[in-house]
C-alpha cells in the first residue's frame, strides 16, 4: 500500500461521485466556520471543494450563481493564461482581441438571461 495522495476530484457537468480515498483525504475532520469560511483551520480546502463542485455538478452550481460572476471568472482565468502563452505578439493580441469580443457578447447574452 502506498502512501501516496489520491487525485484531486474533477467536477464534471452533471454530479459525479468521489472515491473513498479522496473522501478520507479531502473531507476535513471537523468542518468549522472560520472567519466566514468553510473548513478546519488553515487546512488546504481546495481538494474538498472541488469534491463538492463533483458531487454538486458544475450546471447545477451555475443555476445557483449569476451568469455574470461566471464569465467574469472565465475571463479573469483565460486572459490569465493568454499571458504566460509564448506567442509572436500578433498572435497574442488577435487571441486577446477574440477573447474581448467573445467575453462582451457572452455579457450581453448573460445580462439579457438573467433581466427575463
Amino acid at each position: 500500500m502506498t502512501n501516496s495522495q489520491p487525485p484531486l476530484p474533477q467536477p464534471q457537468l452533471e454530479p459525479a461521485g468521489i472515491t473513498f480515498d479522496q473522501y478520507a483525504e479531502f473531507t476535513p475532520q471537523k468542518l468549522e466556520l472560520w472567519d466566514g469560511y468553510l473548513g478546519y483551520g488553515r487546512q488546504n480546502q481546495l481538494g474538498f471543494h472541488l469534491a463538492v463542485l463533483r458531487n454538486m455538478g458544475l450546471l447545477t452550481a451555475i443555476r445557483h450563481t449569476q451568469l455574470s460572476l461566471w464569465i467574469e471568472a472565465l475571463d479573469h482565468h483565460l486572459k490569465q493564461k493568454l499571458e504566460t502563452v509564448s506567442a509572436q505578439s500578433e498572435v497574442a493580441e488577435a487571441m486577446l482581441n477574440r477573447l474581448n469580443r467573445a467575453m462582451e457578447d457572452l455579457a450581453v447574452v448573460a445580462e439579457y438571461l438573467e433581466a427575463q
